[in-house]
């Protein structure tokens, strides 16, 4: 019997959600709703699913074996490669009964266009916040860690300076700021299987907000109630040292309006202004 020349190729098990955005923007909220929805299998924990896959390219890319077997059959072993990014897929999933399954890491938007290569059929859910209130939300936290060092030992010397860092291209804020503006270079293909989730809007109108993701995402609306939410043990938070919290609660309550200094608020607005054009552009004419 002739031997096939090429793998058949492995198709995905699972219709994954990859919910990704800013920090201290609703994603821990987001995948709460989500995972009331009886159709959907939401973990609601940040995933190393995602740092995991790139791991895995990067060691393939530098295995000389691997290499070499390129050399060969270039469209043999790419195959090879593809089959097993979504093997490794369908593996992390397999627990789940239900066809949607829920994925939360900020690096997804980083690597959309890897995601397209493994998953033609994406969707991602952005969460997006007025950037003043996400510094001044990871800013009031940490007030209340203040012998706790940051992770990447940040100097505490003052508001400024955190900002400066948490803004910067590598920082917790800056990094998927950088992705979301590198998003919008990429061709329309890409924007149109991206939806984004703004903090306000899911936390003052949740089930018309949650109504419109469920259509988006090709679902029938679930009802729940704001004021009786399911909730079960958040992820750890000792990675980020207590300074990005992830508690989930029975309710959904207006959030604290944080007040930042002068010169941190108007550094925001300038150096982010192609942000709130996309995002929020009444909030430039208003300040």
């Amino acid at each position: 019997m002739a031997r096939s020349s090429q793998p058949k190729p492995v198709t995905l098990d699972k219709k994954i959600v990859y919910v990704t955005g800013l920090p201290r923007s609703g994603s821990t909220l987001l995948c709460q709703l989500l995972g009331m929805h009886p159709k959907i299998y939401s973990p609601q924990h940040s995933s190393p699913l995602a740092p995991t896959l790139t791991g895995i390219r990067s060691n393939l890319s530098s295995n000389p074996f691997l290499l070499s077997q390129l050399d060969v059959d270039f469209d043999l072993v790419y195959q090879r490669m593809l089959n097993g990014h979504r093997g490794f897929l369908n593996g992390w999933f397999n627990e789940a009964a239900e066809k949607v399954v829920v994925d939360k890491n900020r690096l997804w938007l980083r690597i959309i266009e890897t995601v397209a290569a493994l998953d033609p059929d994406f969707q991602m859910i952005v969460c997006v916040r007025d950037l003043r209130q996400v510094f001044g939300s990871v800013e009031a936290q940490h007030q209340r860690t203040l012998l706790i060092d940051f992770v990447d030992n940040m100097p505490a010397a003052s508001p400024y300076q955190r900002a400066d860092q948490l803004f910067g291209d590598d920082g917790v804020i800056g990094a998927p700021l950088k992705s979301l503006q590198f998003l919008q270079d990429l061709p329309e293909s890409f924007r149109q299987r991206v939806s984004y989730v703004e903090f306000d809007a899911l936390v003052s109108n949740p089930i018309g907000t949650m109504n419109v993701l469920y259509d988006w995402l090709g679902m029938k609306s679930h009802m729940f109630d704001p004021d009786n939410l399911e909730t079960r043990p958040h992820e750890s938070d000792s990675h980020y040292r207590y300074k990005f919290r992830h508690a989930t609660r029975d309710h959904i309550a207006a959030p604290t309006v944080h007040e930042l200094p002068p010169r941190v608020e108007q550094e925001i607005m300038t150096n982010f202004g192609w942000y709130y054009e996309l995002f929020y552009p009444d909030r430039l004419t208003a300040d």
